[in-house]
């Protein structure tokens, strides 16, 4: 099963009017109550659309994203990405849909021009209504105002009928009712479930995975449409102190050898790690986690990449991760959550590629201290702080449809928290929809491998003794929801993911 897609479509493109951008006078109206107020200099929030299906669509994005906060709209939160069939005009490439919430002092046609501005500076030019274009940005809220001129209508006046605006406008919610700002905006919808009815009208979750919607994560030049199959992720430590295979793998000889196996077995990432984390590890610096590192992710890069598997780098170090990224990995896996780096986040930004941020308390000589392991509810609380570090995150520049999450087993949790998110990794989802839906629409990696808690439940103080243990761990998890589970043995593991997706769709079949 190929789980990749170009980013850019490869199909002839037209082009589109542009609508014209004069800033005419306009009144805005309060929603609460339905009375005119004047313009003002106070910050708005404001939820934005993005659209396009021309070019490298996923740049596009990036392009408008850097240009809209150079021009006076900080963006504090981001959808998840979804490739949609084209709508009213079919005859043309598929789109890449997302929104962005913000908060700017700009006044509504100051921003619409700003946004028009954008769009011309990435290359779109007149064409057909509805057609093709590299890039397309609708306001679709502004505090909560509504405003009707000539050029402009807030909230956008199509947004209840379109699927691949109402998805990514759901995503930049949360499940409860967060501010007045975002009470105006369920009011608007005119329903009395506000815009979580209005999508649910349209069809809601059911519309995505089929009906030409789908959730995907950009790599490289690729789509990943990560929820079509859970991803196994094959771990390689290039470390002398790693608690599972320690030294096993410091030469290149022998981790070329165990990546060539791992893929053979049905890797679908490879994750090299060249800084232990286990409990009380010592730390290296990063130019010492580096020269470990990069003879060994040279070595291995090009087949990785020619049998279209992904490389993943395991650090904490921004310069680390930077440097892995400039040498060919894929993706950014952070124990820390970008705790143990603050330059971690701002790194990755820039580098563009997808983040795993875990959830830590302290670091690998702290973390099982008494204090970091004092939990009220382990779910409910490991999702507050893994949403605290996605946030953090996002407004560094890394939008949420590159984030995955991690909910650290091991990591600062004994065996009974750990027993306690495998079995609740629903509720630990929905704690972290309570801020933002896109992290609860979001991948999910587990990586209970060889861990601790599994011996200690199965009497086996060898880690290598642990695999059958974590078979079951990773079924468990799979079957509540993980998305990428992250193991040593690839082959036994695989072979449980297979039965367990399986048995998923399977039951989808039937629902």
């Amino acid at each position: 099963m190929n789980l990749f897609k170009q980013i850019a479509p490869s199909k002839s493109i037209l082009s589109r009017n542009l609508k014209s951008c004069r800033a005419p006078c306009f009144s805005f109206v309060h929603s609460f109550p339905n009375t005119s107020v004047e313009v003002s200099s106070e910050e708005q929030e404001v939820i934005i659309a993005l659209g396009s299906n021309v070019g490298n669509r996923v740049q596009n994005f990036n392009k408008a994203l850097q240009l809209m906060k150079k021009s006076g709209v900080s963006i504090t939160r981001h959808s998840c990405l979804y490739e949609t069939e084209p709508a009213y005009v079919t005859n043309q490439p598929l789109f890449l849909n997302s929104a962005v919430r913000g908060v700017t002092k700009l006044g509504p046609h100051e921003l619409l021009g700003v946004l028009k501005k954008i769009e011309k500076d990435i290359g779109r030019t007149d064409g057909i209504r509805y057609g093709p274009r590299s890039i397309d940005l609708d306001i679709l809220f502004y505090g909560k105002f509504r405003v009707n001129s000539e050029n402009l209508t807030v909230p956008h006046e199509r947004i209840w009928e379109r699927p691949f605006v109402m998805a990514p406008l759901i995503d930049l919610l949360g499940s409860g009712i967060e501010s007045d700002t975002v009470a105006s905006w369920h009011s608007l919808s005119k329903l009395s479930g506000g815009l979580f009815e209005a999508w649910e009208k349209l069809g809601g979750e059911t519309l995505v995975g089929k009906h030409g919607m789908r959730r995907v994560l950009p790599i490289g030049n690729y789509l990943w449409e990560w929820s079509r199959k859970t991803s196994v992720m094959g771990i390689l430590n290039v470390t002398p102190d790693s608690f599972s295979d320690g030294g096993q793998y410091l030469s290149v000889e022998n981790a070329v050898s165990q990546v060539r196996r791992m893929i053979s077995e049905g890797a679908d990432i490879v994750d090299i790690g060249a800084q232990s984390t286990r409990p009380m590890a010592s730390r290296i610096s990063a130019e010492e986690e580096l020269d470990r590192l990069i003879p060994i992710l040279e070595a291995v890069k090009d087949e990785i990449e020619a049998e279209g598997k992904l490389l993943s780098v395991d650090t904490f170090y921004a310069e680390v991760a930077s440097e892995a990224v400039k040498k060919g990995a894929n993706l950014v896996n952070d124990v820390s959550g970008g705790q143990l780096d603050t330059q971690m986040s701002s790194f990755v930004a820039d580098l563009e590629v997808p983040y795993i941020a875990m959830h830590m308390r302290g670091n690998p000589t702290t973390m099982q201290s008494s204090d970091n392991l004092q939990y009220e509810d382990v779910c409910e609380q490991v999702a507050s702080e893994l949403n605290a570090r996605v946030q953090d995150a996002e407004l560094s520049g890394i939008p949420a449809w590159r984030i995955i999450v991690d909910p650290g087993f091991g990591f600062s949790k004994n065996t009974e928290h750990n027993l306690d998110i495998l079995s609740g990794l629903k509720t630990m989802r929905e704690g972290m929809a309570k801020k933002s839906l896109a992290v609860y629409h979001g991948p999910l990696l587990i990586g209970p491998s060889r861990k601790r808690f599994l011996g200690e439940i199965c009497s086996r103080p060898a880690a290598i003794d642990r695999d059958p243990a974590t078979v079951a761990a990773v079924a468990a998890g799979v079957l509540g929801g993980a998305n990428i589970v992250r193991v040593h043995n690839v082959r036994d593991n695989v072979d449980a993911v297979k039965l367990c997706d399986a048995l998923l769709m399977r039951k989808r079949c039937f629902e």
